[in-house]
């Protein structure tokens, strides 16, 4: 009863009853990523006019940060086929969740919001004088 509700009132946790419905109807699945989100695409039949629809359903709260480079790719348009395995090279960095308004949020040297604002941020500029 409470995914059913959450469902029906909210659009950040997963999918809606539109989405599930639209998806079930029209929805091809393409494909799942590391983190569980779910790829789908419909094609519409007018390739020349208009491309196929691509969506992602989520795993957990919708975050548009959590789509890997591969599939953000293809989602967008940028690559016809689907990633089918995607490593990752070696100098990149694992995913991190978008952390804005969160207390793990980057702070500057000098912010009042910092944990410890008793290093004032260094002054890089000489202000100009006539």
């Amino acid at each position: 009863m409470k995914q059913f509700l959450l469902q029906f009132f909210t659009w950040w946790n997963g999918q809606t009853l539109g989405t599930r419905f639209y998806t079930w109807r029209k929805g091809e699945h393409v494909g799942t990523d590391e983190f569980g989100n779910r790829y789908y695409r419909s094609p519409t039949g007018l390739k020349l006019v208009a491309p196929e629809r691509r969506w992602v359903i989520y795993n957990g709260t919708a975050e548009a940060s959590k789509i890997p480079p591969g599939w953000h790719g293809w989602i967008h348009h940028r690559i016809a086929e689907p990633p089918a395995a995607y490593a990752a090279r070696e100098w990149e960095r694992p995913h991190q969740q978008n952390l804005t308004g969160s207390t793990l949020a980057y702070r500057p040297p000098g912010s009042i919001l910092r944990a410890k604002p008793e290093t004032p941020g260094d002054a890089d500029y000489e202000p100009w004088r006539p």
